[in-house]
């Protein structure tokens, strides 16, 4: 064994494999979460950009990794900065798009060619805004590539009846996490094809399965009605309930299974390696009891909900970290616009890693 196989040996024995730990409590984010919306009407919307940073820093906060917590950088200053522009951009473009159809189709579709650079913009930011072990996150997608992964490749997937979606969706994700990086590296990711078009084709054989079951069972309960209409209406009624709950259970499946696959197949070159193994049961469970937590407290419960899906996704997740962590420093960072994530948030079109 020559010395750089004896050191790569060496390393992977100092390796540390660890569980993602989030220790956040329902009770203490709802005092938090109270706080923030009381603020935000009081400020006509002011305050919310000091609650998003105190939200983000309470989540960053109680999630550690090998007893190391995340940081969010970011101030309320900067945020409210960029929402400011990003609220009276869009507003002008709503209020001249009344006067003047022609000018809101341009403006749609001036939007359409700015949402790219708003999505690579607003990652850039987010993720330098984010540090682990004093060292920052960075993010290096181009608005080109952007272009082909969220709009090219969607809209061409459409003339395959849909056939190529899962393929796509393959290569958005690998563009969104290859471009990850920490501590001037960047995660490499080996996804497999096969595996998306698995889980699109697992999902919707649950969907098939449960809707033809729900289906026969929703007949038989308008039939043993008394009267027709009465009956024809309880199962109009059960059917609408049961396709959110097949949605959801579908929906689990395929997220569950490439949650897994992705994670499993991104790696730091020589520094961590990402696992997940969550379970759609469990996402299933969750989601649907968080739903219902939500409904039945009109909206009180929502921290709780927030603190539990975060729990399990914690759970599921664990971390190999090497040696090389403890010397990786913090590169310059790329610049990003602050205005641009703003812009996302403002059209709920922000990116989620997990």
């Amino acid at each position: 064994m020559d010395i750089q196989d004896s050191a790569a040996a060496s390393a992977v024995a100092a390796a540390r494999r660890s569980t993602v730990q989030f220790s956040g409590r329902g009770a203490e984010f709802f005092g938090i979460w109270i706080v923030n919306i009381l603020l935000t009407i009081v400020t006509l919307g002011i305050y919310s950009a000091w609650a998003k940073v105190r939200t983000t820093q309470y989540f960053y906060g109680h999630t550690k990794v090998d007893g190391h917590s995340f940081r969010y950088l970011a101030t309320p200053i900067q945020i409210l900065k960029g929402r400011i522009i990003a609220v009276a951009v869009f507003a002008l473009i709503s209020v001249l798009s009344t006067f003047s159809p022609f000018f809101g189709l341009m403006a749609a579709l001036a939007f359409l060619i700015a949402l790219p650079w708003i999505l690579v913009q607003g990652m850039k930011f987010s993720l330098r805004m984010t540090s682990y072990r004093n060292v920052r996150f960075g993010f290096h997608g181009t608005y080109g590539s952007a272009c082909i992964y969220y709009l090219l490749l969607p809209i061409l997937s459409v003339f395959t009846l849909y056939l190529a979606m899962p393929w796509a969706l393959k290569k958005l994700d690998q563009f969104i996490f290859s471009n990850i990086s920490f501590g001037g590296k960047q995660l490499e990711v080996s996804t497999r094809t096969s595996t998306y078009y698995k889980a699109a084709l697992t999902s919707f054989a649950v969907a098939v399965g449960l809707g033809i079951v729900c289906g026969i069972a929703a007949a038989v309960a308008g039939f043993a009605m008394p009267e027709p209409e009465a009956g024809f209406s309880m199962a109009l009624f059960l059917l609408y309930v049961a396709f959110f709950g097949i949605f959801m259970l579908a929906g689990a499946v395929y997220t569950a299974m490439i949650r897994n696959h992705l994670l499993n197949s991104t790696l730091l070159p020589q520094t961590a390696e990402l696992h997940s193994n969550l379970e759609a049961v469990d996402l299933v469970w969750v989601t649907t009891t968080n739903m219902l937590l939500v409904l039945f407290t009109l909206g009180l419960a929502y921290p709780w909900t927030k603190v539990r899906m975060t729990a399990l996704l914690a759970a599921a997740t664990e971390v190999t970290v090497y040696p090389a962590m403890d010397n990786l420093t913090d590169p310059l960072q790329q610049n990003s616009s602050v205005f641009a994530e703003q812009a996302a948030d403002l059209f709920d079109v922000d990116l989620s890693l997990t």
